[in-house]
């Protein structure tokens, strides 16, 4: 059993460069390190210094499309120097889970890739292609090929009484024409089919990072990724530190509105925050200052001034904005009839605050 571990608040200070903190990094793919076929730029740069400070560098992935072999090759084209055995995906945590649930040589059916053929492979079971050969298991995933046919075998498969599995249930993924329906929506069609929910391995669920820190033997790991409701949200689940980073499908919007289970323990616009320190917000009353930059938020809009790199601004303003969505609702200061208490004055909610002029002060406005 995992002992239970405690995420580092957000926003939290690192006077050390991360890749000297952490031993082993946690690299989401699609949207970190590369875009369709193409690297994030200047990305292998950066993880080739961050592995020269020491840090073993881990890529970890929801896309069950391709075997762990194919990515590292993928990678390794970048001059990353890559193995297999540096990349978990979501296809080898399903595996497990079966393997877990299952013995040696079951038989699981396959809506999917060749990832997850050669993830079950790996973990001892038998992948097969129709619902003729009794599957006591459906394992689904992403791959460009997955068709009707195939889902609808999974379907009757499922109502037959055979387990089920999801490798994640992102909606969409990134290419480089922009963002195509992911697994989640596949998984969807499924789902109406036979009116249940699957057994889930990728982010945000526990058992893609769980597998990834023990397949790594990581002892302080940091998850790195662009998703605040895969990659931060599933750092947060398992209580490990996280980096967002803007290189992918969030942006500063979707952080500020971020709920207490998808807020990073760091923020920078790329990789290169591995090689340095992070700074903290200090607060005093309602204002959040970090660096050169203070913000505060008044009646309903986020404010901030000063001078200084648009990140340090953002974390001011993510500061103050996060602590007005939470912070617990005060009695108005009105006089009220006797016998009656003071009504509370309404907390704002996520998406409430403006902060389109704040953004647009430190340079990070869409």
């Amino acid at each position: 059993m995992t002992a239970k571990r405690e995420s580092p608040a957000p926003l939290s200070e690192c006077d050390e460069p991360l890749a000297n903190r952490y031993d082993v990094a946690l690299l989401d793919l699609d949207g970190v390190v590369y875009v369709g076929p193409d690297p994030v730029p200047d990305a292998p740069d950066n993880l080739r210094k961050a592995a020269k400070e020491g840090m073993r560098l881990g890529y970890i992935t929801n896309n069950a499309s391709r075997p762990a072999s194919v990515v590292a090759e993928h990678l390794a084209s970048f001059g990353l120097d890559v193995i297999a055995d540096d990349v978990v995906t979501s296809a080898q945590a399903a595996a497990k889970l079966i393997a877990d649930d299952f013995p040696a040589g079951s038989p699981v059916l396959v809506i999917g890739g060749e990832g997850l053929y050669a993830a079950l492979e790996e973990y001892g079971l038998k992948p097969v292609r129709s619902s003729d050969a009794d599957p006591v298991a459906v394992v689904q995933g992403f791959h460009p090929d997955v068709n009707w046919v195939m889902l609808a075998d999974g379907a009757h498969a499922i109502n037959e009484g055979a387990k089920w599995y999801a490798t994640n249930l992102d909606l969409t993924i990134p290419t480089a024409g922009g963002m195509a329906p992911g697994n989640g929506t596949l998984v969807q069609a499924v789902r109406a089919a036979v009116g249940r929910d699957p057994i889930v391995a990728g982010k945000p669920e526990p058992p893609l990072l769980e597998t990834s820190i023990e397949r790594l033997k990581a002892k302080r790991p940091l998850m790195i990724g662009d998703r605040l409701d895969s990659d931060i949200q599933g750092a947060n689940a398992v209580g490990i530190a996280s980096l967002w980073v803007a290189t992918g499908v969030h942006d500063a919007h979707d952080l500020a509105r971020a709920p207490k289970d998808q807020r990073p323990t760091y923020i920078a616009e790329g990789l290169t925050a591995l090689l340095d320190k992070q700074p903290g917000v200090v607060v005093e009353g309602g204002k959040h200052t970090c660096r050169g930059w203070t913000a505060e938020v008044v009646n309903g809009s986020a404010a901030v001034k000063g001078e200084g790199e648009p990140y340090d601004g953002l974390r001011a303003i993510l500061s103050a904005v996060w602590t007005a969505v939470d912070e617990p609702a005060k009695p108005t200061a009105k006089s009220v009839s006797r016998g009656r208490r003071p009504l509370p004055k309404p907390t704002p909610k996520p998406g409430t605050i403006a902060i389109d002029t704040a953004l647009h002060r430190v340079g990070l406005d869409k």
